[in-house]
């Protein structure tokens, strides 16, 4: 599990094949789950100066795989005891989103992205999403695209600031929102949700 919060823009030394090398600070270990651009990867092997993961070929149809080159995001898996922040991420990539326009408004900026509007019910309004690993609030929510708005520090602190029109994006919807639509879609006997149903929903978590 993770958080959204980015701890490192590492960089890309390699990608060939199915085997991703990252230069960077963190010390991963052998079998470490570590997010990069918000995919969960597993490390096979720890280099003096980084470490190398490898992508599956479902891994990278499912990916905006040419974002994985020059620099990426990383954050490792958190631990028992960590300060928990950002909001409940996975790191299993639901969709690959567009942005559509980047609109700077002095104090922030307006980031709208298109994506595939299947998954637009699982993205809601003033909700978590994650996009490249970052965990972002959603501010409006159209029938393909959704608006969410930046602050200066996270705009320069993270990869937002080399996006523009038509770089494409990993995305992970709300968990619990995905849940919660799983839920209902195979409930047999009823087709409103029950107050068991709740319940059980939160003992899960």
């Amino acid at each position: 599990m993770f958080t959204g919060l980015i701890r490192e823009i590492a960089s890309v030394k390699s990608f060939v094949g199915s085997t991703l090398t990252i230069k960077a600070n963190l010390k991963a270990n052998l079998g470490d789950s570590i997010a990069i651009n918000g995919a969960c990867l597993t490390v096979i092997k720890v280099l003096p100066d980084g470490f190398s993961v490898e992508l599956s070929p479902e891994s990278q149809k499912h990916l905006a795989i040419e974002n994985y080159k020059n620099q990426v995001h990383i954050e490792p898996a958190m631990m028992m005891g960590d300060r928990f922040e950002g909001h409940v991420v996975q790191g299993h990539i639901d969709a690959i989103g567009t942005v559509e326009a980047i609109k700077n408004l002095g104090n922030s900026y307006d980031v709208f992205i298109k994506v595939d509007s299947k998954h637009i019910p699982f993205i809601v309004p003033k909700g978590s999403i994650t996009i490249d690993g970052v965990s972002l609030t959603v501010n409006d929510v159209s029938s393909d695209s959704f608006r969410l708005t930046i602050i200066p520090h996270t705009m320069k602190e993270t990869l937002f600031k080399n996006y523009k029109k038509g770089s494409k994006v990993n995305i992970e919807t709300d968990m619990f929102a995905r849940y919660v639509s799983h839920i209902l879609m195979h409930q047999k006997k009823s087709s409103s949700l029950s107050w068991d149903t709740v319940d059980a929903m939160n003992a899960s978590f």
